[in-house]
């Protein structure tokens, strides 16, 4: 056995072990979050309507007129006994008013509000929220934004139902935001960042770390934002409307998650390279505002996976015949786990399932984050909502 293995060996696949395990608590621990939560939920009895809380959907549209005509009807248009729908003109150019008001001719639970012309902020945005807010009816809020689809006319009470099942201290409702698929490379890209980034602040909040939420698909309650103050300490930051709040507001008492298939909502991804690095930079922006626990879970797995590619490269370079044969193991092992894990939550979601192209994004993703954070660090310009 001592001539199968140097002492230099046993030191790397040591480490290399120490790496892996870390790795199947994360993706069993947190990324299989949604395929425990739907299993929990599954022989549940449906919701009565009168156990269903009254909603306001909030919208903010800046020259959405195209977006607002192909998706609002699928707002309005929802299977939910008590809601309505305020859009929030964002200081549009084009034509978004007349296509709100041309909805609000033919539907009674739509309601247009706007962003005072001479209003000078930072974050338009976080402004445009609040004001949706103080206007709205009723005590439960639910967000998106105009370029969404809900997936079906259920959306809105899989989402309220995180509140009824959660109890009387849910305050904070998750939800996913999906992209619609497009044949290219990049579109797949997105998409499996996306799903990662969901199953991930997902299964961490149903662990009891919620960390962050999306703006597509986020419900809170009307009074958790004002006790919290709306958005005061984070005006200064274009982006967080919805990832900060959340870090800001959200506990693992306080937060519920919903991964339903019928819950979820799609937008439509980015098509150039330069729109989503921009995208990813804005959203990147603001994640060293988060408290330190997350910022310490989240830092911890991208490093345990950079740090499990250079083991098995430095074994690979200097191992032994049997320390490759193993670490190649250990490869396949974490690619199966990983691949059953993520296919298995997006199975369940109802989105696109992915093949072997997930050992290319999985070094990719985190080069790209890693150069867009040291990037941020010479950009003189600023980042724009």
């Amino acid at each position: 056995m001592e001539n199968w293995f140097s002492h230099l060996d046993y030191y790397l696949l040591g480490a290399l072990a120490w790496v892996m395990l870390y790795q199947c608590y994360f993706y069993l621990r947190y990324m299989a979050g949604v395929v425990r939560w739907q299993r929990r939920h599954a022989t549940e009895p449906p919701i009565a309507d009168e156990d269903l809380p009254k909603v306001s959907v909030i919208v903010c549209a800046r020259n959405e007129q195209t977006n607002l005509s192909d998706y609002l009807h699928t707002l309005l248009g929802q299977d939910y006994p008590c809601y309505e729908v305020i859009v929030v003109n964002d200081g549009s150019e084009d034509d978004t008013q007349q296509v709100l008001e041309r909805y609000a001719q033919q539907c009674n639970n739509l309601y247009i509000t706007f962003v005072p012309c001479e209003a000078r902020v930072i974050s338009s945005k976080k402004l445009a929220l609040t004001i949706g807010i103080k206007a709205a009816h009723y005590d439960y809020l639910l967000l998106t934004d105009a370029d969404c689809r809900p997936e079906s006319r259920n959306w809105i009470r899989e989402m309220m139902s995180g509140f009824v099942r959660g109890g009387e201290q849910t305050e904070v409702v998750l939800g996913y935001g999906a992209y619609m698929e497009k044949q290219t490379v990049l579109s797949s890209l997105i998409s499996y960042d996306t799903l990662f980034i969901g199953l991930q602040y997902m299964g961490m909040a149903a662990a009891g770390h919620p960390y962050m939420g999306v703006g597509r698909n986020l419900a809170y309650k009307r009074a958790t934002f004002f006790a919290h103050d709306g958005f005061r300490g984070l005006l200064n930051e274009r982006s967080g409307d919805d990832d900060l709040f959340v870090n800001k507001v959200a506990t693992g008492q306080n937060t519920a998650i919903v991964c339903s298939p019928e819950s979820i909502t799609w937008s439509p991804p980015k098509t150039t390279w330069y729109e989503w690095l921009h995208q990813k930079r804005r959203h990147l922006s603001v994640s060293n505002h988060y408290k330190t626990g997350s910022k310490m879970r989240l830092t911890i797995e991208p490093l345990s996976r950079a740090l499990f590619y250079l083991l098995l490269i430095a074994i690979a370079l200097m191992g032994g015949g049997m320390a490759i044969g193993i670490a190649y193991a250990l490869w396949w092992l974490r690619l199966v786990m990983q691949l059953s894990v993520i296919n298995i939550s997006a199975h369940r979601l109802g989105v696109r399932l992915f093949g072997i192209e997930i050992v290319v994004y999985d070094i990719v993703l985190p080069l790209i984050t890693l150069w867009i954070l040291f990037s941020q660090r010479f950009r003189k310009q600023p980042i724009y909502w």
